[in-house]
């Protein structure tokens, strides 16, 4: 059964363009601060602190400031993010922190873009080591890449759904240096997860573990959602836009019906604003918090696989998109600066559950991605926009 939005409205043109400009005056507003630092995964009280670059979710800050630059040309933006990738080529080449699989997050949304953009050397040189890096988890046995620990360890000897954001900059790599080893591994790597992640019901596992001798699939859990058999919202939405971006570099017609799946579970599993709860356990009247960023992946998942279904499907999913946008717009969104140094209130980095593994974490606070994924969002609805991705 489709959702029926018939009694929502959809953002106008108008709303975009005013959400945008508050974008650009708030990422405007961070650069004395935060242009040889980053912003901190999330904030505190809605304020974000600095950081050096550590963390995997620095990425997210640099790809607000290349949006900013897309929205108005203006070379101070350039330069910021300039000065950032040059501290990301730093830190892959030391090797700091990038012992995971996040190199998509950390160095799509920085580096690729300033390559996509600018022609950006060093952008393309670091993007490529983190490239060689994300492919050094690669598991050939259970064929998947490992997203945390020490490799082949049977405690971490696991994917997690987050990881198909990841896989873009794995296809960008093939295309760039015309080796395919990046995308066989990144086509390995999502097969393996879509026929493990995805539960009857169209509703996804955060992470899958493995038998690191035999690859034989052993179990689906939570590290961040409510508890093993929910659906962790966030852990969704990258299903949903971890499979429209897949998509778009392979084509592959078998993952059309999966997104839909994906999707639909996610839309119709909203509550009345159409913003979802940190997990899909929780819906209208639940006094827990809600996550902003899971809605603005979606939105964006959205977007693009738009551009590829037919016209019923298309017209469908957009206008899901629109409507969801409108409400993070409306009630969700950050217009005056003295408020907070974030795009979007009301995420949730993660929530202390009686079954889950993760303490609480960045709850009911802007958080960068969210930040980011909304001003993508915005960007896509008023230009023909090249993915960083």
């Amino acid at each position: 059964m489709m959702k029926d939005f018939s009694s929502y409205q959809a953002v106008t043109d108008q709303e975009v363009k005013s959400a945008i400009h508050h974008a650009v005056d708030i990422v405007k507003s961070s650069l004395p601060e935060f242009t040889h630092l980053f912003k901190k995964d999330a904030s505190v009280d809605n304020f974000y602190k600095p950081e050096s670059n550590d963390s995997w979710t620095t990425g997210f800050w640099t790809g607000q400031i290349w949006l900013a630059y897309e929205n108005t040309n203006d070379d101070r933006y350039k330069q910021a993010a300039d000065i950032q990738v040059k501290d990301f080529l730093r830190r892959i080449k030391e090797k700091q922190n990038v012992d995971h699989h996040d190199m998509g997050f950390l160095y799509s949304l920085s580096c690729v873009a300033a390559y996509k953009l600018t022609g950006n050397e060093m952008g393309k040189q670091a993007a490529i080591l983190a490239a060689d890096q994300l492919i050094s988890r690669y598991q050939p046995v259970g064929e998947f890449i490992q997203a945390w620990g020490a490799l082949g360890a049977a405690d971490n000897y696991r994917l997690i759904i987050d990881c198909l954001l990841n896989l873009p900059l794995l296809y960008w790599a093939s295309e760039v240096t015309g080796d395919d080893k990046y995308a066989h591994i990144a086509k390995k790597h999502i097969t393996t997860s879509l026929k493990n992640i995805m539960r009857d019901d169209h509703s996804t596992y955060h992470t899958f573990f493995f038998n690191q001798e035999t690859g034989e699939p052993l179990k689906g859990v939570t590290c961040q959602g409510y508890r093993d058999g929910s659906a962790w919202s966030r852990g969704q939405a990258w299903g949903v836009y971890g499979v429209a971006l897949s998509y778009r570099y392979t084509k592959n017609p078998a993952y059309i019906p999966i997104f839909k799946d994906i999707t639909n579970f996610f839309i119709e599993h909203l509550p009345q604003d159409l913003v979802p709860y940190w997990d899909f356990d929780f819906t209208d009247g639940s006094d827990e918090p809600r996550d902003s960023s899971a809605a603005a992946i979606a939105i964006c998942g959205m977007l693009e696989m738009a551009k590829y279904m037919d016209k019923e499907d298309s017209e469908y999913y957009k206008d899901a998109a629109l409507k969801m946008l409108k409400s993070l717009i409306d009630h969700y969104s950050v217009k005056d600066p003295s408020k907070s140094n974030g795009l979007i209130l009301h995420g949730v980095y993660g929530k202390r559950s009686p079954y889950n593994t993760c303490g609480n974490s960045g709850v009911d606070e802007c958080n960068t991605w969210g930040d980011y994924f909304y001003f993508e969002a915005l960007t896509r609805l008023i230009k023909d926009w090249e993915l960083y991705w």
